[in-house]
């Protein structure tokens, strides 16, 4: 006899509440770790510190890019054979992807360490901030395949039914990554390389607490000798795409902006920039935990053709994305002087200018959860073109043209804009498009 998996036939609201708030809290507490780094830093080393280690974020996003594109297309297709019934091909995507992540990681790492100064220069340092760039970088690279296992199994195990274990091992990343930065910067004055290393070591830890999982009775996440299969590879790089798109382009756009406010603003503008961006990342992952929340259900839905609880979650997962969004968006606009405060050493010039313009940025998180949701659930049912053109359309396609114009025509303080035109316009683009495309999801066209 086969068991029908609870997922199956458990009432589909609290079933999404029970992946979300682990999925929402593991992000938040994964995005904290770089908030955490960024105040202490402040606080213990200087602004230029700050900066220096605000530079180096998106190399170090180039390293977990690779962990979510992997992880997550292979996750979505572990998530959909376990649906289908097929957990033999199950442990073979869980082994393939995790292979592959590990050799294109450290691939990276060797080119990232060899080339380190005119990577840190492109991505805008200068003579004043390279050294805490380099400091900061030299531990994440020597640490970042564990950064990227950590990325890897937490998806896998949310994808496996244990959503706890996901939350727990970033819980005790986060933990123990506040009390080492406080250890390290005040108690030791390490300094940069003080920050660093607290982030290496509670990921190691963090890391040990989710290999938990595979004592667990009901674990599917197994290391099997027979599972390379190029068209199982290929299918993984097709559907993480999008979730490689989304991280990917987080560094090239702190990239753009720091260009552009140093064009516009000078060293304070990317100063003010950096702050807003610390508080950004981590908004940015609580709209990334509903989409984590979102995968495992919509993918395992779609392999076991329940194509009415897959729209179903569809709809519970717009409505919290907007109501999400709109209560951020409020917050950060009501409460933006006390949130730069947290960067307590900056000029009052400098948290001046951050402060106003958080309130121009902040609008875009009403449509930023909205347009994240409807790109993963579009990923989940491996409906990749349109998954991948909601996340070029947002990051690349529309937020460049839009950085380069606005300040041209509108003046400096145009910047803060660009977040909010470039993810309003996708929203209404995505409107447009199933409202002419109706069938987009529909059930004969999900059940393709």
């Amino acid at each position: 006899m086969t068991t029908i998996n609870p997922i199956e036939t458990r009432p589909l609201k609290p079933l999404f509440l029970s992946y979300l708030f682990p999925a929402m809290i593991g992000m938040l507490l994964m995005s904290v770790n770089i908030l955490v780094d960024g105040i202490f830093v402040s606080h213990g080393v200087g602004p230029s510190a700050l900066a220096g280690v605000n530079i180096a974020v998106p190399i170090f996003s180039i390293l977990l890019s690779i962990s979510l594109w992997i992880g997550m297309g292979g996750a979505t297709l572990y998530s959909i054979s376990l649906g289908e019934g097929n957990k033999q091909r199950a442990h073979q995507l869980f082994t393939l992807a995790f292979t592959t992540m590990l050799m294109v990681v450290i691939t990276i790492i060797g080119l990232l360490a060899f080339y380190l100064k005119e990577i840190s220069y492109i991505f805008g340092a200068s003579d004043v901030t390279f050294p805490y760039v380099q400091q900061y970088l030299h531990v994440i690279l020597l640490f970042g395949v564990f950064y990227t296992i950590e990325n890897l199994l937490s998806i896998f195990i949310r994808n496996d039914g244990n959503p706890r274990l996901a939350m727990l091992g970033l819980i005790t990343t986060s933990v123990l990554n506040i009390i080492l930065n406080y250890v390290f910067i005040f108690v030791l004055n390490y300094g940069v390389t003080g920050c660093a290393l607290a982030t290496a070591i509670a990921t190691i830890i963090g890391t040990s607490v989710l290999c938990l999982h595979f004592f667990r009775p009901q674990s599917e996440l197994k290391f099997v000798p027979s599972f390379f299969n190029l068209s199982d590879l290929r299918k993984i790089f097709a559907i993480g795409l999008p979730s490689f798109i989304v991280e990917a382009s987080v560094a090239v756009i702190v990239i753009l902006y720091n260009v552009t406010f140093l064009h516009y603003l000078g060293a304070n503008g990317i100063t003010a920039y950096a702050m807003v961006n610390y508080i950004h990342t981590v908004l940015l992952t609580i709209f990334l935990g509903i989409g984590m929340a979102l995968q495992p259900l919509v993918s395992y839905h779609h392999g076991a053709r329940l194509i009415e609880r897959l729209v179903a979650l569809l709809k519970i997962g717009l409505a919290t994305a907007f109501i999400l969004g709109l209560t951020t968006a409020l917050i950060a606009m009501l409460f933006p002087s006390q949130l730069m405060a947290l960067f307590g050493d900056s000029s009052f010039e400098i948290r001046s200018m951050a402060a106003q313009g958080f309130i121009h940025f902040a609008i875009g998180y009403v449509f930023l959860g909205i347009n994240m949701v409807l790109a993963e659930f579009f990923q989940s049912i491996e409906k990749i073109r349109i998954a991948t053109t909601i996340m070029l359309l947002r990051s690349i396609i529309l937020f460049i043209p839009t950085l380069i114009l606005l300040p041209k025509f509108l003046g400096p303080q145009a910047i803060w804009w660009t977040f909010p035109v470039a993810e309003g316009i996708t929203a209404c683009l995505i409107y447009w498009y199933i409202k002419k495309n109706p069938r987009t999801i529909s059930t004969s066209e999900m059940l393709k």
